[in-house]
């Protein structure tokens, strides 16, 4: 069992950074694929960053592609999101994701076993 929590989240103006941590309070995330999602009101859950065990492979969407970065820092058990010149379309409820059955490969299909409670972004213009 795996006990994710997101923080790092708040309200910003466009253009701003925020970076945000996934901590595993219980369990350990050092073998996992890992990767950060985001809901908006009123919309889907999407697929923003996912990062292998290793942090050897990432993989972004287009929408986030050369402003956020995912990363890791294995020994803290915890995975970040840098989160670089922010548009009002990133506000969303943000959500870290555990994929427990890849043998820690980032897979193109990502299947989150285990996820965090999210962290609120709000971006205004």
């Amino acid at each position: 069992q795996v006990q994710l929590v997101e923080s790092g989240g708040g309200a910003v103006q466009a253009g701003d950074s925020l970076k945000l941590s996934c901590a595993a309070s219980s369990g350990t995330i050092t073998s996992y694929a890992m990767g950060w999602f985001r809901q908006a009101p009123g919309k889907e859950r999407e697929f923003v960053a996912g990062i292998s065990y290793s942090g050897g492979r990432t993989q972004y969407s287009d929408s986030v592609k050369g402003r956020f970065t995912i990363s890791r820092d294995n020994p803290k058990n915890t995975v970040y999101l840098q989160m670089n010149s922010l548009k009002p379309v990133d506000t969303a409820v943000y959500y870290c994701g555990a994929d427990t059955e890849s043998y820690g490969i980032l897979r193109t299909n990502f299947k989150t076993t285990y996820w965090g409670q999210g962290t609120q972004v709000t971006v205004s213009s």
